[in-house]
C-alpha cells in the first residue's frame, strides 16, 4: 500500500480534522488557505501533512481537486458520483452541474480516436450572482 493510500484510509487526529475543515468549507480552497483555518482553530497541524491528506483523500475520491491554469490545486467535499463544476472567478464558490453533453461528446471524441477507459474533469468559471451584483 502506497503512503497516499495509507494516509487516506487511516483516520488520524491530522486527517479527521482536514476532513472536518473541508466539511464546513464553501468552495474550492488550495492546501495553504485550509492549513491556515487549521491552525487558526488551533489544531497542530503541519502543511506537509495537509498536502500529504488532501492526496490521499482525493486519490480515495473522497474529495474533488480542481486544477485552475496557472494555480495551485485547490479542494473541495463535494458529493458522490461524477459532476463538474461552476465556479465564481471572484469569490470562489462553486455549484455542481451535471453536463449530459458534455459526457457525450467525451465519449464520442475518445472513440474516434480508439479510447477506452476515458475519464475527464470540467470546470466552468464565470462571475455567480452576487459578485455580479456587487460590480
Amino acid at each position: 500500500m502506497s503512503a497516499e493510500q495509507n494516509v487516506a484510509q487511516r483516520n488520524t487526529k491530522q486527517r479527521s480534522a482536514v476532513s472536518a475543515v473541508l466539511a464546513e468549507a464553501e468552495g474550492f480552497y488550495s492546501a495553504q488557505e485550509l492549513h491556515a483555518r487549521l491552525r487558526e482553530q488551533g489544531q497542530r497541524v503541519g502543511l506537509t501533512t495537509v498536502y500529504r491528506t488532501l492526496q490521499g483523500l482525493a486519490d480515495a475520491g473522497e474529495i474533488d481537486v480542481m486544477r485552475p491554469p496557472g494555480g495551485e490545486h485547490l479542494y473541495r467535499r463535494c458529493s458522490q458520483g461524477h459532476h463538474h463544476h461552476l465556479v465564481c472567478r471572484e469569490c470562489g464558490s462553486a455549484v455542481e452541474v451535471e453536463g449530459p453533453a458534455v459526457e457525450s461528446w467525451a465519449d464520442k471524441v475518445a472513440s474516434r480516436h480508439g479510447y477506452v477507459d476515458v475519464s475527464h474533469t470540467m470546470e466552468i468559471f464565470g462571475t455567480c450572482p452576487d459578485c455580479a451584483n456587487k460590480s
